[in-house]
């Protein structure tokens, strides 16, 4: 007899966990003794199921039972259900803790080496069940991800005004001078802002512009002291080529010198008070309940705790 609609959404877990439970042990009133449920109700359980799916799982004798041939079949598929329904709980648990599910963060700096690399890797060892992609873009680009909903944190330099983002600050990085290895500045350990003057900086769309070109005023006051900015719509490990090429220099910052390329060096910006350093933050939606996003939040929290406030504020 076919199982109809209605006997289909009239079986519970619980007669499938009892009928698992009487072929594990081959007894009905030794299933029943071992999970603590009374024999008449064990073997009431057992005939309702039967009587849903309407034939006889079990072969009934002095001995004990066995599974009928169709009962083998039935047995198999309702421990197949059992399977999926735990692994659906357990899903629901780690996931509501963060353990489990999916992350999107979004960067336009280097992973190379540095403190975001590290936070990755850290995060991934801890809950290796999370399933976490990375988008790397353009300041706009990743705003707008964030403000939709495709990216759940951006991890960038500066703190854009948001009324709809909240912002934890994390680590600042320096600021290095990207150079042809036989550029003149090359022959020394640090080079000054002021050597920049008469100098092409070469920028990418996935750098931290913004921050960058704030620094440039800032250290060079006078417009015509500044270096030439030229932005190209390519990748960093391009500038980079472009640079090796002698079209220009580069500004980048400290996570960066972990991706080595052949004919550029590195070497560190200062001014008279010493190197410049940008500040990154992590950049998230206040309505953003993903639980993963508060575990990874709680993991920066922890390893970039914000300084105390100064006394009397």
């Amino acid at each position: 007899m076919p199982l109809t609609r209605n006997a289909a959404r009239a079986i519970d877990l619980q007669q499938l966990r009892l009928a698992v439970a009487a072929c594990d042990y081959g007894s009905f009133r030794r299933a029943a003794e071992a999970l603590s449920i009374k024999h008449t109700a064990f073997s009431r359980a057992i005939g309702q199921l039967e009587h849903l799916v309407g034939t006889s799982l079990f072969e009934r004798s002095s001995g004990g039972i066995k599974p009928t041939l169709t009962g083998c079949a039935i047995l198999r598929i309702a421990r197949l259900i059992l399977e999926q329904v735990d692994m659906l709980v357990d899903a629901g648990r780690s996931g509501g803790r963060g353990d489990t599910g999916h992350l999107s963060v979004g960067f336009f700096t280097s992973m190379s080496t540095g403190n975001l690399r590290a936070t990755i890797g850290e995060l991934k060892k801890l809950l290796p069940g999370l399933e976490l992609a990375t988008m790397e873009r353009s300041r706009f680009r990743l705003m707008t991800a964030l403000g939709n909903g495709t990216v759940d944190v951006v991890v960038s330099p500066g703190r854009p005004a948001s009324k709809d983002t909240r912002s934890l600050l994390l680590w600042s990085e320096r600021i290095l001078i990207l150079l042809p290895q036989d550029h003149v500045l090359a022959a020394r350990e640090i080079v000054y802002w002021t050597d920049l003057r008469n100098e092409k900086i070469l920028l990418s769309e996935y750098d931290p512009g913004r921050e960058l070109e704030d620094l440039l005023i800032s250290k060079l006051v006078l417009p015509d002291d500044r270096p030439k900015v030229e932005r190209h719509d390519v990748s960093r490990g391009i500038i980079k080529s472009l640079t090796s090429m002698g079209m220009g220099l580069s500004l980048a910052m400290e996570s960066d010198i972990g991706a080595s390329f052949a004919g550029v060096v590195y070497r560190e910006l200062q001014d008279g008070t010493g190197p410049s350093r940008v500040d990154f933050h992590a950049h998230w939606r206040e309505d953003n309940q993903n639980p993963a996003l508060k575990r990874f939040l709680s993991l920066l929290a922890e390893r970039y705790p914000s300084p105390p406030p100064p006394p009397g504020a």
